[in-house]
């Protein structure tokens, strides 16, 4: 008797188990459904979804289905921190991402972290994100503005030797650290002989840039680098054309992305120098067959072509499924182990989850756009880029000796 109760309460307890193995793995997405980083985080939506999609029709994640769980930052600091405590006590996600701001996606790691979760930072550049402000609970898979500006510092020194340089910088972090960064790697430290001017975040006015612009035109350098994002950018490029400046210096920008691209235009963009982690052509230039599916599987889904802040939400989910399958647990601690060092290839050639600042590791393109009759020519109009340049991430990226003396300026440990 003893014997058939035990079998009993133990098939009973297996029974009852079994809604709890089979429960819904959430990922909470706090991205700018509104704002002037609107239009990527519509490509990032578009690409979770994607992921997720295809996920489930495989099979889950460890037999389970996966849910998106969304929430608007609006570009919003305040409100993507809120999202996230939303999303992690109300909605019980297993882990968020997102982020086309870095100052949204530094005040939603943290909620994250003080609540036991993973923040994977998607459209995220400045070198805070995983520098001075990183921690134990935040990856970024896209590259920081150390790395762009590397890549495109090595470029536009080999191509331009001691030109004069302007930059039109965004006045907060990003912006910060991405005019210092390319400075350093484009030794224009000297501000009297490199002069700079900023404008506002995130409500600068088209009076706002042409001011700007119209000093630099006074200054008679020979470039002017555009460190400005989103709708910024493609209203300061409108100004910039709109002015002849086009025709009297070389236009840089420290990132580009073909959303961007699509709401300047390929007559105003035709030359202008950038870098990109991932753009839709470059699988097909640089032949990554993964990449190419992707491509394909988003075009014929959504009638449009990827871009970068696509290709790196689509990688953060996979990443995602592909830690919580190696450590066989959706337990936070498990997955920091399981990601740290972790080396894999999925859109691209090889890319790394780096150890000790838990910053993606990739190769940066530097990428030139092409004459608009070449942009044309595609049946999407969508082919704006020739990749001129490139380094790999290991190179790209800062050593850990000057990650940590980021870290002890801020006052912060030399480890997360």
């Amino acid at each position: 008797m003893k014997r058939r109760a035990t079998l009993l309460a133990g098939l009973i307890l297996c029974i009852a188990s079994f809604p709890l193995m089979a429960e819904t793995i959430r990922l909470g997405f706090n991205y700018p459904e509104s704002g002037r980083y609107k239009n990527l985080g519509l490509q990032q939506r578009l690409a979770a979804f994607l992921a997720v999609n295809e996920i489930n029709e495989a099979g889950g994640i460890l037999g389970r289905d996966v849910e998106l769980v969304i929430r608007n930052t609006t570009g919003s600091p305040e409100r993507g921190a809120a999202n996230t405590e939303e999303l992690i006590r109300e909605e019980n996600v297993d882990m968020v991402f997102g982020g086309a701001s870095s100052a949204v996606t530094i005040a939603s790691g943290k909620v994250a972290k003080k609540l036991g979760r993973l923040y994977f930072g998607t459209t995220t550049s400045a070198n805070a994100t995983t520098g001075s402000e990183g921690h134990d609970h935040m990856f970024r898979e896209y590259p920081n503005a150390w790395m762009t500006a590397n890549a495109l510092g090595h470029y536009l020194t080999e191509n331009f030797g001691d030109a004069n340089y302007f930059y039109v910088t965004a006045d907060y972090t990003w912006g910060h650290s991405s005019e210092a960064s390319l400075r350093e790697f484009t030794n224009t430290t000297d501000t009297q002989k490199h002069p700079h001017a900023l404008t506002p975040f995130p409500r600068a006015l088209i009076r706002d840039f042409r001011k700007a612009l119209e000093t630099a035109e006074a200054s008679n350098t020979d470039v002017v680098v555009l460190v400005l994002y989103g709708d910024d950018l493609v209203r300061a490029l409108q100004v910039a054309y709109d002015m002849g400046l086009k025709d009297k210096v070389q236009i840089i920008l420290p990132n580009i992305t073909l959303g961007i691209a699509q709401a300047v235009g390929a007559t105003i963009l035709e030359g202008v120098i950038s870098t990109t982690p991932w753009e839709w052509m470059i699988p097909y230039q640089l032949d990554f067959p993964r990449g190419q599916e992707f491509v394909e599987a988003f075009t014929q889904e959504y009638g449009v072509r990827p871009t970068s802040t696509a290709a790196t939400a689509y990688d953060i989910v996979y990443e995602y499924k592909s830690a919580v399958e190696r450590a066989g647990t959706t337990d936070t601690q498990a997955l920091i182990k399981a990601l740290e060092g972790h080396e894999y290839t999925l859109l691209k050639d090889r890319q790394q989850w780096r150890a000790f600042d838990h910053q993606n590791l990739q190769t940066v393109y530097v990428v030139r756009s092409k004459p608009r009759n070449q942009v044309l020519d595609d049946e999407l109009r969508s082919d704006f880029f020739e990749v001129v340049g490139s380094l790999e991430g290991e190179k790209a990226a800062q050593t850990l000796e000057q990650w940590q003396a980021e870290r002890a300026a801020a006052g912060k440990p030399p480890y997360l």
